[in-house]
């Protein structure tokens, strides 16, 4: 009985795998997460137990300094904590009730690395950070657990701080230290898609040390700029009005991957990364972890089986015959998600098999569309080892993505490429339990040896809402390069995969990454709300939000971005 069960699981998985998966969904339409999971997803073991955590601790007045800043009695103008030993952490930032307040000051940390005792010096923390975020309007961007946050920093292995935070006027209430542990990585160290090219990180590293205090606001900043990497390239950004190009490329169009990560032989379909996850011979162990990861994963089956760790990178001319371009209507998706959310399991497959009666306008739409670039490898969830329970259950969709905004993290230079993974649980943790959204905010991240993650849930060829350009979120997506660059120059590894990532993504959806594009302000600083603006299709997040994200050494590289992305979709 047992064994014919498994075999029943192992064909119903297979049957449903092998249905094509929409691109497309309704308008700001949430999606059960159901609604991607295939029937024999509860034969799947337990989530794995991921021990990230979060420490929360309350800031108080420091003292009698306070008052000689300008503060009142009550010490409202400096807070902090004085230095204590803390559970292990990685990563830090400030939090506080009101959402719409803003920290005017400085936040400034330093830290003890674990098991040296050695004190860092004193770093500074992005106090702006309100220009991140969901649009005001959306269900995501008024929800009541939203926090005021500065922008997370990165510091590696620690278990010692001290904090002051310097308000330049009173400063908002219920100031929090929130000092993150991305817990430990589900794989080893490059096992999820060998992150760390060779030659890569010693080229996008060099100074890296001596740098990671000029961006990420060190105190004793000496002012110098030594060069990350030699670049004979040069790209100046533009307003969103111009749609000028500037910039001269002199590059050979290579990137940072090792030879083996990119396919050599011509596909007629999918290319399929290895270890997916195999099903085992009983039931009942579906839980909401592994439900969570299930549909995390189902939404890019069509891209690598269910469970991988990465999706693969393929031709130009594979992405062209292998990715549905957008052939289903919001209705009709609309509809399987709501059979699927109704009748459950079996729903799920119901669904799906509506959704794929559907095919045939998608090899016409995909041969009218033969701009898409080829597919970068791109490391999923699973692989950089999100922890699926933190998240809000179910998917958010807008109907295109007309434009991609670039950003930095502002976390610091400090990290290694095989460190991003925990990077991202940490900046991941921070938007979900510290600062209240309903997911890691961006759809993509990059790091600095040119590896591509999958950011937001949601499937990375949908048109996923993230939630990174204030106002700007809905028919956009925002890639955010780990790091701090306003005076540090991104590694050439990092620009380059923007533009192979920018090349595939775009192209999916029809756009040429040196045109412009419309879109409609949600409300924000620079844009009142219903203001229809032009963008470059490859913007910096400084044109939708007065900000300065991406940092200027980046976004004068946005330039760059676009030509050589236009070459990789085949453009002249």
């Amino acid at each position: 009985m047992r064994a014919s069960l498994a075999s029943s699981i192992a064909v119903a998985c297979a049957a449903v795998l092998a249905l094509p998966v929409s691109l497309a969904a309704p308008a700001t339409a949430v999606v059960s997460p159901a609604a991607g999971r295939p029937p024999g997803v509860s034969a799947l073991p337990p989530a794995p137990e991921l021990p990230g955590s979060t420490q929360s601790l309350p800031l108080a007045p420091l003292g009698p300094a306070s008052r000689a800043l300008g503060g009142g009695p009550d010490g409202t103008a400096e807070q902090g904590l004085a230095r204590r030993d803390v559970r292990p952490f990685s990563l830090v930032g400030v939090v506080w009730d009101d959402p719409k307040a803003v920290l005017h000051g400085t936040v400034q940390v330093r830290t003890r690395a674990t098991g040296t005792g050695t004190w860092s010096q004193w770093q500074g923390v992005e106090t702006h950070n309100e220009e991140h975020g969901a649009d005001p309007d959306t269900a995501e961007g008024a929800d009541r657990r939203l926090k005021g946050a500065t922008a997370p920093l990165w510091v590696g292995d620690s278990d010692g701080v001290e904090i002051r935070v310097r308000g330049e006027e009173p400063l908002p209430e219920g100031l929090r230290l929130e000092l993150v542990d991305p817990g430990e990585s589900p794989t080893p160290d490059g096992e999820a898609g060998t992150p760390d090219a060779p030659g890569a990180e010693a080229g996008a590293e060099t100074g890296a040390t001596a740098e990671a205090g000029a961006d990420s606001g060190t105190v004793t900043d000496s002012g110098t700029d030594p060069a990350v990497t030699a670049e004979t390239e040069t790209g100046t950004g533009t307003g969103p009005d111009t749609g000028a190009e500037t910039s001269t490329d002199a590059r050979t169009g290579t990137d940072a991957r090792t030879a083996a990560d990119v396919p050599t032989r011509a596909a007629t379909g999918p290319l399929l990364s290895p270890e997916p996850l195999a099903p085992p011979a009983s039931l009942g162990q579906l839980g909401e972890g592994i439900a969570a990861e299930a549909a995390t994963s189902a939404v890019n089956a069509h891209l690598a089986p269910y469970g991988s760790a990465w999706i693969p990178a393929v031709s130009k001319e594979a992405a062209q015959v292998t990715t549905p371009f957008l052939p289903e209507t919001g209705a009709a998706t609309a509809e399987a998600a709501e059979v699927a959310g109704a009748a459950g399991t079996a729903g799920v497959a119901a669904g799906m098999a509506q959704t794929a009666q559907a095919p045939a306008a998608r090899p016409a739409a995909a041969a009218a569309q033969p701009y898409i670039g080829p597919r970068p490898k791109i490391i999923t969830r699973k692989g950089w080892g999100a922890d699926e329970r933190l998240r809000e259950k179910g998917f958010v969709y807008t109907k295109t993505v007309k434009a991609a905004f670039v950003h930095h993290s502002a976390t610091g230079n400090n990290y290694t490429c095989r460190q991003a993974p925990s990077v991202l649980r940490s900046i991941y943790r921070y938007h979900v339990k510290s600062s209240g959204w309903r997911d890691f905010g961006y759809n993509f991240a990059v790091d600095k040896c040119g590896n591509v993650y999958e950011g937001r849930a949601g499937g990375v060829a949908k048109p996923v809402l993230g939630a990174h350009t204030l106002g700007f979120n809905t028919n956009s997506m925002g890639i955010v390069v780990l790091g701090t660059f306003g005076r540090t120059t991104p590694p050439a590894a990092a620009v380059t995969a923007v533009a192979r990532l920018t090349a595939w993504k775009l192209g999916l959806h029809g756009v040429n990454p040196k045109g412009t594009a419309y879109l409609v302000s949600g409300g924000g600083n620079r844009y009142k709300k219903g203001t229809r603006v032009r963008f470059n299709t490859i913007a910096g997040h400084r044109d939708g939000f007065a900000t300065e994200c991406p940092g200027a050494r980046l976004y004068g590289k946005l330039g760059t971005a676009r030509t050589s992305s236009a070459k990789y979709q085949g453009r002249r």
